[in-house]
This record gives structure tokens, C-alpha cells and sequence, in this order.
């Protein structure tokens, strides 16, 4: 049996607060995924549905048709929009001994694998900074696609910078695209 015959489902967890554009992020993950040929599952899943509240988002990618449509318990990638979570709630639980964590975070990776006691690899990026750089607003979703593209090599650059155009397109003027595109870039770049 040749490699590719293999089914290989890559879970992924968001983590993120209500109107950071977690589900938004997942959704252009998703679409990546998808123009390059994989097949996706993409859902949230809201608390209490308000600003600022803890919200959680779901994806799987695979190169076979997904059956399972549970949330994911057992995530490859845990990636983390709001570092304020970081300590507030379980952050690695289900993680995949193999898997990882990829946090909007200020300092170092070896930091961050200490406050949340992690045994996997843990990435970090500076997202907020990213961000406010380029965007001019502290919204790091677009960023951390950037960073889980690098870490992850689930889908290409081009693949997110080219759902992101599309998603955006009509929704923001071309100059908030740019922006957007160009903290992807960035964080693709930065993340440790």
C-alpha cells in the first residue's frame, strides 16, 4: 500500500474570545484546504454567544473524506488567539503527544511549554504585535494562519493568502486585505 492510500485526519482546536475572529480564521483555513484538493470538517462552538466570551473553533483536513463529525478532543495543533487564556483554562488537554501548540504569545516557545506544563512542541509568535503593525487594530487571527500554516505545513501560504483575498473581497476595501495578507506573511516568518 503506497503512502497516500493511507487516511491521515490532522485535528486542529482554536482557542480565541468572541469577536477575534477565531471562526473566521478556521473558515479560511477550511477554504485553503479545500482549493488545494483535501477534504475539511469546520465548525465552532460558542459558550454564552457574547463579545469577549471564550469561544473554541474545529478543523480537520485530510486526504480522505472525514466521517467523524464530534468536536476534537484529541487536536494535532492547538492553536491560541487570546493569549489572556494562557492559564485560565486547559489549553493542551487531548493534545496529541506528537501534536502542538501555536500561541499569540510575547516571549519565547521554552516559556510558554513551562506555564502550561506542555510535553509537545510549543511555537510562538507575537500575533497582537504583528497585528497592530499592519493591520492597525490588535485582531491576530489572520496572523496566527500564518503561523499555523508554517508549524502545521497543512496548506501553503499562497493557499491562505489567496482564501484570504477571496474571503474578504467585497466585505473590506482592498487596502484591509493587503494588511491582512501582509500579517499572514509576517507571522508565517516570525513564529518560533
Amino acid at each position: 500500500m503506497n503512502q497516500q492510500d493511507v487516511a491521515r485526519t490532522v485535528e486542529i482546536r482554536w482557542h480565541g474570545r468572541g469577536g477575534q475572529g477565531i471562526v473566521t480564521a478556521n473558515e479560511i483555513l477550511a477554504g485553503a484546504a479545500l482549493k488545494e484538493g483535501k477534504y475539511i470538517k469546520a465548525f465552532p462552538e460558542f459558550g454564552p454567544e457574547r463579545m469577549g466570551a471564550p469561544i473554541r473553533a474545529f478543523a480537520r483536513i485530510s486526504n480522505k473524506p472525514i466521517t467523524v463529525h464530534s468536536q476534537v478532543y484529541y487536536p494535532d495543533y492547538v492553536v491560541v488567539v487570546d493569549s489572556t487564556l494562557i492559564g485560565q483554562i486547559d489549553l493542551v488537554e487531548g493534545l496529541k503527544s506528537s501534536g502542538a501548540v501555536i500561541a499569540n504569545y510575547a516571549d519565547l516557545p521554552d516559556k510558554l511549554r513551562e506555564v502550561l506544563h506542555a510535553n509537545t512542541g510549543v511555537h510562538t509568535v507575537n500575533a497582537t504585535k504583528i497585528a497592530m503593525e499592519e493591520i492597525g487594530r490588535p485582531l491576530a487571527n489572520t496572523a496566527m494562519l500564518g503561523a499555523l500554516a508554517k508549524v502545521s505545513g497543512l496548506v501553503s501560504i499562497e493557499s491562505i493568502t489567496n482564501e484570504l483575498a477571496s474571503k474578504f473581497a467585497g466585505k473590506f476595501p482592498k487596502e484591509v486585505t493587503a494588511k491582512n495578507i501582509k500579517a499572514v506573511e509576517r507571522a508565517y516568518a516570525e513564529v518560533l
